[in-house]
């Protein structure tokens, strides 16, 4: 164990049957009875977003201000013009109801309006933002991938030059999560599939860097267990019990990583997405496996040990002790590929356009990345290529 080690996790979670109803009190408790509700055109087109509308009315507190004009990835331009829209229409607080890029929106207007800023480019930088003007925030998270419900990081793209970067402060976790089957029930196959491979990473990678703890080791093991014995039944016979099972997977892999970090998995990743448009968890189930290879030497007796939260005891006590390593590599690898199997999750950066052409500027953008720092095995611009390579 290290001798010293930091954990934060201070938003409150509110899980399970009639979760969602606790919103108005939760509303009431943080002062706010005039929240700006962010989401998305594709929430709103499935009518998640009135329910949820009918919900707060039915509490008293005016839902009327809400934004929905929010990018696929979270932008550094849609950001500003929410800072305005909130100030100009009086609003006294934020609920981000949607996936990963929704949630990391609120998180970079709730910092900036904390700090008294317009321009969220202003904060700039890991880790310097100080205590602000408290804004009550409230997560609503839709899909069971990004765990940015529960985390002190949000990913922005830079309008400017494309780049996403990195915001870590823990002036960005909201002060409620609230998981409730309903939000996830109508994620379809390749959605639910790609997201919940995302928290597999967050919560493989958060177990095997260099920032791990006892207790950020707690909440990644326990979401590995969820969504390997969850995953496949919530993509072929989905039950309630499979949905919110993902869900809290998702949160916990978020607390996880959140403390302890990820890796070379999502450096790679968040520079596919910047630069070629891959869907960030797509991104994380191409890249695992190989990444897992390449980290292999440094992460041996981690991936011994993982064997039994992934696959269970019957196959880590009929593995060779010293084969443990490499199957747990085989277990995931498998894993995806029956996902693959079933049409619903691309196996291939090619599957999504992106040619050997691009390759060079995804190695040297994601050679930059904050997120390869703490990745227990330091990679080089030969590496992340030849990882690329054998993606493309």
């Amino acid at each position: 164990m290290k001798q010293y080690f930091e954990f934060i996790n201070s938003v409150k979670i509110l899980a399970g049957d009639k979760a969602l109803e606790n919103i108005g009190y939760e509303l009431d408790f943080l002062g706010s009875h005039r929240p700006l509700i962010l989401s998305d055109h594709g929430i709103k087109k499935i009518g998640l977003l009135d329910d949820i509308v009918e919900i707060i009315k039915d509490t008293g507190v005016d839902a009327t201000q809400q934004y929905t004009d929010i990018p696929p990835d979270s932008s550094t331009t849609v950001i500003n013009d929410i800072i305005t829209y909130y100030r100009e229409h009086v609003c006294d607080g934020i609920i981000a109801l949607g996936g990963g890029s929704v949630i990391d929106t609120a998180k970079g207007v709730r910092m900036a309006l904390s700090q008294g800023k317009q321009d969220i480019m202003s904060l700039a930088g890991n880790e310097i933002i100080k205590k602000g003007k408290h804004i009550p925030f409230i997560v609503l998270p839709t899909t069971c991938g990004t765990g940015s419900e529960c985390t002190s990081v949000a990913v922005i793209k830079n309008h400017s030059t494309g780049v996403k970067m990195e915001f870590i402060s823990s002036e960005l976790l909201p002060d409620s999560a609230i998981i409730d089957v309903r939000l996830t029930k109508t994620l379809p196959p390749k959605l639910i599939a790609s997201t919940a491979l995302d928290a597999l990473c967050h919560s493989i990678e958060a177990f095997s860097s260099l920032q791990k703890n006892p207790i950020s080791d707690a909440f990644a093991i326990s979401a590995m267990r969820l969504i390997t014995q969850n995953l496949l039944v919530a993509t072929t016979a989905p039950t309630d019990d499979s949905r919110i099972a993902l869900a809290v997977a998702s949160t916990m892999a978020g607390i996880a990583f959140s403390n302890a970090m990820v890796g070379i998995v999502h450096a790679i990743g968040h520079a596919c997405g910047g630069e070629a448009g891959v869907p960030h968890g797509n991104a994380m189930a191409i890249l695992l496996p190989e990444c897992m290879r390449f980290n292999l030497d440094a992460n041996k007796e981690t991936y011994e040990e993982m064997l039994v939260y992934l696959a269970g005891p019957n196959a880590f006590a009929s593995t060779p002790a010293d084969k443990r390593a490499e199957r747990t590599i085989q277990f995931v690898e498998e894993f995806i590929d029956t996902l693959n199997k079933q049409g619903i999750l691309p196996t291939r950066l090619s599957d999504f356009g992106v040619t050997a052409e691009q390759l060079p500027a995804i190695a040297k953008k994601a050679l930059n990345d904050g997120a390869i720092i703490v990745n227990n095995k330091p990679a080089t611009l030969e590496d992340i290529m030849n990882i690329l390579q054998k993606c493309l």
